[in-house]
């Protein structure tokens, strides 16, 4: 297994970390992806992600971006 490059996640893989409430589902995810994360590691990141709250634009690219032709002036 490979351990894990944040710049080679995808979207979907990190809107699934975000959701992990436990480091070991954090850990199982990881391992479901071929890749490696310690429980140090792991309660980290959740640690980290406790604290950050996305602002809208944020969100949108985490979630896949915007529509433009279902977003005002463009209806």
């Amino acid at each position: 297994m490979a351990n894990i490059n944040l710049n080679e996640l995808t979207k979907e893989q990190i809107a699934k970390a975000m959701n992990c409430e436990t480091a070991e589902e954090l850990m199982a995810l990881a391992k479901a992806e071929g890749m490696e994360i310690t429980k140090e590691e792991a309660e980290a990141y959740l640690a980290e992600m406790a604290d950050v709250e996305l602002d809208g634009e944020h969100l949108k690219k985490v979630a896949g971006g915007i529509n433009i032709y279902c977003t005002p002036p463009y209806r």
